[in-house]
């Protein structure tokens, strides 16, 4: 058993999200492990760009409410405690409300055999994220 290093907090890429975004790498699994997990933090607004993960992703909500949302137009409003899980190659994204930070555990696995394990795609449109937090009320 040991104690792993912990890495300094990094912000996310601009060419995956839309908005300020950091997170802290919990774990990335070595060889036989192909587990990740990330503690992501959203500011108000912001989101993930559409994509989508080889082999799914769970996702654990630990502080303000997270958006997700499907191709075919459905979004999910997941609270503090909520788990929620998308399924292998089903395009998705995930982010705060406009008035909140939003924190949550993202959990994947890494194909193992150095194929790509997520697929980014364009951004969320503010159209579609405008609809997607008006219709739950933000």
């Amino acid at each position: 058993m040991e104690f792993v290093k912990q890495q300094a907090t990094v912000k996310a890429p601009a060419d995956w999200f839309t908005g300020d975004v950091w997170f802290d790498v919990i774990h990335a699994g070595q060889e036989p492990s192909r587990m990740r997990a990330n503690m992501v933090r959203f500011s108000p607004g912001a989101r993930t760009n559409w994509h989508s993960h080889a082999l799914g992703q769970t996702l654990h909500i630990v502080s303000g409410i997270a958006l997700i949302g499907t191709r075919d137009g459905t979004v999910f409003a997941a609270h503090p405690g909520q788990t929620v899980t998308c399924p292998p190659d089903e395009e998705h994204w995930h982010g705060a409300t406009p008035d909140r930070f939003m924190e949550h555990i993202a959990l994947w696995e890494g194909k193992g055999d150095g194929g790509e394990e997520t697929t980014w795609r364009e951004p969320v449109t503010d159209e579609e994220y405008s609809a997607a937090s008006a219709g739950l009320g933000n």
